[in-house]
Formats: C-alpha cells, structure tokens, sequence
C-alpha cells in the first residue's frame, strides 16, 4: 500500500495523515497479533475488536483500558456508535462502536488521559492550566445558551476542572452552520467580531469552534484545542477564530496544543505507543524508522 502524493491542501492533508495511521496500524496489530477489521474504501480504516474476555482492546494500551472498565462514566463512553459503520465496515455480530477506530480523536485523549500516571506528572498539568489529579470528563453536555432561552445539545470532548477541550486528529474540519442559526446564541455578539469570523455565502465556517469558545465564555472556563501538527489547515482555521474573539480576557483562555507538544510532557510508555500507533512524537524529536511509512 502506498500513500498519496504530498497535497497541502486540507483535504489532502486529512487524506495524508489517514494514509499514515492506515498503515501503522496495521503493523501494529500484525506485530501484537491483535484482532482488527479494515474498512471499505481508500486508505482503509483500522478498527480494533475487544478480546474474548472483554479486559482488552487493541485500540487502548492495556492500563488505559482497564482504568476506563473500572470507571463507570469512561466505560458508557466506549459505546459511542460509530456513525459509519453500515457502509464501510463489515457485519461481525457486535455494534461497531466510534472508540474502535484507530482515527478516533476521541479514543486518542482517552488514551492519554485516561492513562494511570498522566494527570500527576506536573509538566502535563502546568502545560494544561489544570490543578494535579483533575478528574477526566469525557463528553462533557455543555449545552450552549440561545437569546430564546434555550440551550443547544453542544458536547465538548473533554472537560478537565476549568478547561474543555475540543480534540482532532483526521477530521476533515470544524464543520459550518447557517448564520442565523449561529447568531442565535445569547452571547455571540458580545463574544466576536461577526465581521472577522471566516464564512461562506450564507455559512459560517469553523462552526465546532465558534460553539466552543461560547461555551467556554458561558461556563467561564478555558477552552485548548488539540490538534495534530501534521494538519496546520486546522491550526490556520483556529487562528482565523481566534482572532475574532472581542473579549481580550477570554481570548487570553483560549489556547491550542499540538499532541506532540503534550508528548514531551507524557509519561514514557505512553510516549512510546503515541509513536508506534499515531505517529506523534515530542515535538523537535525525529519520528521513528519505518521502511513502509
């Protein structure tokens, strides 16, 4: 299998980077003999099945996996449907579920933070903004206020103390919503600049993020971004939020962290499955050698 030509546009860019987790994927579930499934489609994607006695699965490194079974809110979040799963994957038996995907941004922050160790290491806390030993919570309702009085159905990948995080990996974008339905919100005035905000003919773009940075002005929290250094698309789409932000105090809480700055901050068995399984490694580092990536 061979990936495709160097394209820096962003499409190109998720195309890549979906490309690259194909193959390590597959070598790693070929080196640790785990059980897998590969999508239709190209690249194919790698899903991971739980083992027979449900303590293992090949998408999580083992104590990650087992601190998310102990947990009972962790736990509920493994069985997220994967939304795809009647078209590209195979019928086994068993609901595919999104947290099998070897792309799953989602599966990605619970590996790091749900790994025993991770949220004790000082480094990873002050990188964060975050107290020592904040507890994880993962799909965090943060239901977004209207000028109606009513709140959307807005789910934030993570809260952890004072911060949401929204996390990324081969998603194509931040999605786009109607302007009207967008400057329905209570705060959306008071928040940005509509002038600055990047839109199309009748869409705002960046949709994902402009939700989240209201969230986190209504909750009066701090809100980082995770993201992948292989899609500086996403990064430049961030800044492009960023910058309309009016409020100087909130802009200052709003932040993005690359998943290869977090891992020179990470424990190192963690460090290590990010570089064999993601291909993310510290940041300044060189990747690892591999004659087929």
């Amino acid at each position: 299998m061979h990936g495709p030509d160097l394209d820096f546009r962003p499409a190109g860019l998720a195309r890549s980077l979906r490309y690259e987790l194909s193959l390590r994927n597959l070598q790693y579930a070929e080196r640790l003999r785990l059980a897998k499934c590969a999508s239709r489609g190209e690249p194919p994607l790698i899903c991971y099945l739980p083992s027979d006695d449900g303590q293992r699965h090949g998408n999580f490194l083992p104590e990650t996996y087992r601190a998310i079974l102990k947990n009972d809110a962790w736990r509920k979040r493994l069985q997220k449907v994967h939304s795809s799963a009647r078209e590209a994957l195979p019928r086994t038996g068993r609901r595919w579920c999104e947290l099998d995907s070897s792309n799953s941004s989602d599966a990605l922050l619970m590996n790091i933070f749900s790994f025993p160790g991770t949220l004790r290491h000082r480094d990873v806390c002050n990188l964060l903004g975050v107290e020592p030993q904040a507890s994880p919570q993962f799909g965090f309702r943060a239901r977004v206020p209207f000028s109606n009085g009513r709140a959307d159905g807005t789910e934030v990948d993570m809260r952890l103390g004072h911060l949401l995080v929204e996390a990324k990996l081969t998603e194509p974008g931040f999605q786009t919503a109607p302007l009207a339905m967008v400057e329905a919100y209570r705060d959306f005035n008071e928040v940005f600049d509509c002038e600055i905000l990047p839109r199309g003919k009748d869409r705002y773009l960046s949709y994902q993020l402009i939700r989240n940075v209201l969230a986190a002005h209504a909750h009066r929290c701090s809100f980082c971004l995770m993201v992948d250094a292989r899609r500086p698309d996403l990064l430049a789409a961030w800044y492009a939020v960023v910058r309309a932000i009016v409020l100087v105090e909130l802009r200052l809480r709003c932040k993005v962290i690359t998943w290869q700055e977090l891992a020179q901050e990470l424990p190192r068995k963690l460090r290590e499955f990010l570089e064999e399984k993601y291909g993310v490694v510290p940041a300044g580092s060189h990747p690892p050698p591999s004659s087929n990536i």
